[in-house]
This record gives structure tokens, sequence and C-alpha cells, in this order.
């Protein structure tokens, strides 16, 4: 179990995350939305240890994860929003780099390895640098390092940036299927589609607050809204899109 206990993080003083605590259970997919600039991309940053919080603090299995970042780590898969790789190296070394860094038994790394390149339709290329990857290729090598070692925890931060519809349909039963297999997965995505798919439960963050924490189905039932994207929309953009696109096209035009 994921826990965020009234977790800040200020940036000369300035609160880019506030006070946000919420709980992610193992065997579900709990969504974390938000504008950009709400704070997502820096509380993943804070869970994962890539930021130490202003104040509060992250829980895994009920420890803080500072009082051993290195073993939490270990149990942390993390495909994070922006794809930082060894553009010199090959898709395969890259891999087999990162399960070496995880311990993995190298004849089990390869046939690991060797599975998620050709499933991910990348074996023909394993040997290319990922320096000729192409966007989507490259979070395909990011997604499969982060589930090589078979994380408890997977984090996920804009996981389908780049990837075309099939990879896409693809990624959407994976993630459905880690949390079948009782791992606890942190989605945290702008495809509203797919968070109401796969998430059973989503927290909404607006100008680094909480303003929801429930089921999609409990949000629906509260705010007397049909979707995902209607909720969102009111909890977190505050403005109707459709007025804001009018008015665009009437600056356009004149």
């Amino acid at each position: 179990m994921l826990e965020l206990r009234s977790l800040t993080k200020r940036f000369s003083g300035i609160p880019a995350v506030d006070d946000v605590s919420f709980t992610a259970l193992p065997g579900q997919v709990t969504g974390y939305l938000g504008p950009n600039g709400s704070g997502k991309s820096t509380t993943v940053k804070m869970i994962t240890g890539l930021l130490e919080p202003s104040e509060g603090h992250v829980l895994w299995q009920g420890t803080d994860v500072r009082a051993d970042l290195t073993a939490f780590q270990a149990q942390l898969g993390y495909v994070p929003e922006e794809p930082y790789l060894y553009p010199h190296l090959t898709g395969a070394e890259y891999l087999e780099l990162t399960g070496e860094l995880r311990l993995i038994p190298r004849q089990r790394l390869w046939l690991k390895i060797e599975a998620f390149l050709r499933e991910f339709g990348l074996w023909e290329d394993r040997y290319t640098a990922i320096a000729s990857y192409s966007k989507g290729m490259r979070q395909k090598i990011l997604l499969a390092a982060a589930l090589l070692h078979d994380p408890a925890l997977v984090i996920l931060d804009e996981p389908f940036s780049g990837l075309d519809v099939h990879s896409a349909l693809v990624l959407r039963r994976l993630i459905q299927t880690l949390a079948e297999s009782g791992k606890t997965v942190l989605f945290s995505s702008h495809e509203l589609e797919t968070v109401e798919r796969v998430c059973s439960r989503v927290v909404i963050l607006h100008k680094g607050k909480a303003v929801a924490n429930d089921s999609v189905e409990n949000l629906r039932g509260l705010m007397e809204l049909p979707t995902l994207e209607a909720i969102f929309t009111q909890l977190a953009l505050r403005q109707d899109p459709d007025e804001m696109a009018q008015r665009l096209a009437e600056a356009m035009r004149q």
C-alpha cells in the first residue's frame, strides 16, 4: 500500500504541491489527474525519491520510504514523463544495464529482455542505438525497463506519450493486468478516457491541492455529471472548454 500524508513541496516558498494526502491500494489502479502545472509530476518525483518533500511523508507498506529509500526503490517500477535514456546504447544494452542494476540473474534477464522486445515489436531493432528510436519506441523501452524486475509498485507518469493506437490498447490492458495481479498502480495521465476505463479511483489535483479523491462512479453520482471528463473540467479546469475554443477562434479571425 502506498500512502501520502500531507505531502507538500515548496519552491522559493511557493507551494507546487500543497498538503496532498491519499492512499493507493494493491490490486487497484489509482488515477492521478490534473492540468499542466498542477503538481502531478512533482508529487511523483517526491514518491520516487527524486525530490525531497518540504513537509509530509510518503509511506510504503506503513513505513516512511526515506527510512530505507534504496529498499523502497528496489520494489518500484517507474515510467517518467520525460524519456531520460542513454542514446548511445542500443535498446537491448539499455535493458541489460537496467536488469544488472536490479540484480536480475543474467540468464533470466535475457529471457525477460527477449520477451519484452518481441512483444513490443522492438526485436529487429534491438541492436540499434536508442538515439535513432522514435518517441514511441523509446517509451516502450522505458516501460520494459520499469517492469523487468516485477515490481510491487508501478508508477506511470504519462505512459502513453508517443505510442501508436495498437500499443496504447496493449498498455491499457497491461495496466489492468498489473493491478489484477495484486500490484499497486499509480497512473498519472491526461488520457481521461483511459483513466476512466482502467482506474478504480481517481485523485484530481488543482493548483497543488487535491480537490477530489474517490471512485469514478461515486464522483459521477455526487456531481451529477456523466463522464470523468466533465468532472475533471468542472473541478480542475474551472473554465468551459467550448467557450475557450470559441474565444480562441474569434481571436484567430481578428
